[in-house]
Order: structure tokens, then sequence, then C-alpha cells
């Protein structure tokens, strides 16, 4: 199911996505709507923020992960926040790309399809590693199945889980 993305297939998607942007900001101009173009506006000026803050954080195949997982089908809507430009915290990229996969995975199979499914994740950079926060909000059908997914997971904090939502806490540690 894993995708390898192409620059061609990246542009293509990027220019997509700004295109609606673009667009929403002219239909409320056409409507005359100057508080709501101020609030698209600002809303794309903290997206870029955070894309820009993912990006310098040194996790290339994490980064990737996000920035294309809305154009992929899964049967959620991710957005991601990361706090605070931080020093260069070196923390094992791989091992969390796989990881977080592995939940997306876990995720669309234990999820009603085409509900209003939202997985948010914020990224706290610290001076020892990295906290990650994963907030899912929807409808699951299978709470087993991801149930036995954090089973196996020594690095996850439960904080929350319902069949309506869970939030989940990962700590990476720094690589030395």
């Amino acid at each position: 199911m894993e995708k390898e993305w192409d620059i061609i297939e990246v542009l293509r998607h990027s220019r997509h996505d700004w295109l609606n942007k673009l667009q929403l900001i002219k239909g409320n101009l056409d409507l005359n709507r100057i508080d709501r173009v101020k609030e698209v506006i600002t809303e794309i000026v903290v997206e870029a923020q955070h894309e820009t803050k993912l990006s310098n954080l040194g996790l290339p195949q994490f980064a990737s992960l996000l920035f294309t997982a809305n154009w992929e089908s899964h049967s959620f809507q991710l957005e991601y926040e990361v706090f605070e430009d931080s020093e260069y915290i070196k923390i094992n990229d791989f091992k969390l790309t796989e990881w977080t996969k592995s939940l997306f995975t876990g995720l669309n199979q234990a999820i009603e399809a085409f509900q209003e499914n939202h997985l948010s994740i914020t990224i706290e950079p610290q001076s020892d590693g990295i906290r990650f926060f994963f907030d899912f909000r929807g409808i699951i059908n299978n709470k087993e199945l991801i149930e036995k997914f954090l089973s196996g997971s020594q690095e996850v904090t439960v904080k929350e889980f319902t069949e309506s939502e869970f939030a989940l806490e990962v700590f990476m540690p720094a690589v030395k």
C-alpha cells in the first residue's frame, strides 16, 4: 500500500491544493466576505509555518509521510502542528516513520470509512528527544485491532481510548 511519490506527482498535488486555496479566497472575495478571506489567509500562513518547522526537524521520511498523507486514500484527514522551533535533535527517523505508517494502516482498518475521521499529530521537540501526541476523533469500528497494535509499542502511552476517540503520547529519545 506504500506509494513512492515522484516529483511530478508531488508538484501536481501541491498545485491542486494551492489552486483550491486560491479559489476559496477568490470565492469569498466575490461574495465580499473579507473577514473570511483574512481567516483563510491566516490558516494558510499557519499551515506553511508548521510545514517549515516539520521540514526543519531533520526527519525527511516522517515529514514526507505527513506531507503526502492527505493525498492518499486514508479514511481519515490528517492535521499536524509543530511546537516551537528548536535546535536540531536527532531521533530515529526510520523507526518513527515505520511506526506511524503502521498506525495509519491499522487506523484505516479499524475506523468507519466515509465519515468525519480526523487524526491530529502534535510534535513537541524537547532537549532529550521529541514527544508526539496522536489525537483521533471519529468512528472506531474495531477497537481491538488498535489495542493489539498499541500493545506491541513500548514507546506509547495511551491517554484516552473510546469508540470515538483516542489520545496517544509517543516519546522518541535523541540518538547520540
